[in-house]
């Protein structure tokens, strides 16, 4: 009877040792893979150079330099081409002739009018220097709707990072924003008047190939060109050139850049 008692106790005993085991597995278990997310979980923070429990950047700090950086950058572009000359004596973005009214010089030549082809190139910068401001709100829209993935893709990306992603972003409502202020520019500054002039000498002159030019698309193409050019230079220099980190939020983001 004794001995029935004892395999018995022997059994229970055996049972509670196992269930206490087998709890203790399974909190192991918890513990670890809540290490484990929480491991994975500071290892992303730290890939985007955000250290916890330290003095470096967060998240929010390296968002605001990289916007204040953008801002400074499209306020410097739109300040050095939004003026006279701004495209016109910069060989770097100087929007010439389109190709087809440039092969009209020879003829022109002939009668003595191919100076008024020098006249209508000036005019077509100087309507892209007027509607150049127009792109500034477009900046400024595009950089205050960036997401947490296009700052840190911006941040971490090649020195254009953020020019690729306004030129992707913006053209669109750069083109259509600019297009009618460049219709306007060019009636301003008198390039429809001059061109008028210049097709109606040039139709004169017998057995001349027919030549055709959308003034406005053309300069809103090289318009945008030459803004793209220009921010592509300042993004590059305010990642690489100290000088040009002209706060302390920038000096301290792009410090390591």
């Amino acid at each position: 009877m004794r001995s029935d008692l004892t395999a018995s106790f022997m059994r229970c005993l055996g049972a509670a040792v196992a269930i206490c085991f087998f709890m203790f597995l399974m909190a192991s278990a918890v513990t670890h893979a809540e290490n484990t997310w929480l491991e994975k979980g500071r290892g992303l923070w730290n890939t985007f150079g955000v250290k916890s429990g330290s003095s470096d950047m967060t998240v929010k700090e390296i968002g605001a330099g990289l916007k204040e950086a953008l801002r400074v950058g499209t306020e410097n572009v739109v300040a050095r081409l939004g003026q006279t000359d701004g495209f016109n004596k910069d060989p770097a973005v100087h929007i010439p002739l389109p190709g087809q009214l440039a092969g009209m010089k020879s003829a022109l030549d002939k009668i003595g009018m191919a100076g008024r082809l020098e006249d209508l190139e000036q005019r077509l910068n100087r309507a892209a220097e007027v509607a150049t401001p127009r792109a500034k709100q477009l900046f400024v829209q595009a950089i205050e709707e960036m997401s947490f993935d296009d700052v840190m893709t911006i941040y971490k990306g090649p020195k254009d990072a953020a020019t690729q992603y306004f030129r992707g972003k913006m053209s669109p409502a750069l083109t259509q924003e600019m297009a009618p202020v460049v219709e306007k520019s060019l009636a301003q500054v008198e390039a429809v008047q001059k061109y008028d002039s210049i097709m109606n000498a040039y139709r004169s002159i017998p057995f001349v190939p027919e030549v055709k030019a959308d003034l406005t698309d053309y300069v809103v193409e090289k318009g945008m060109d030459g803004i793209f050019y220009y921010m592509a230079r300042e993004e590059a220099a305010i990642r690489a050139d100290p000088a040009k980190r002209t706060t302390d939020l920038l000096r301290r983001v792009f410090g390591g850049a």
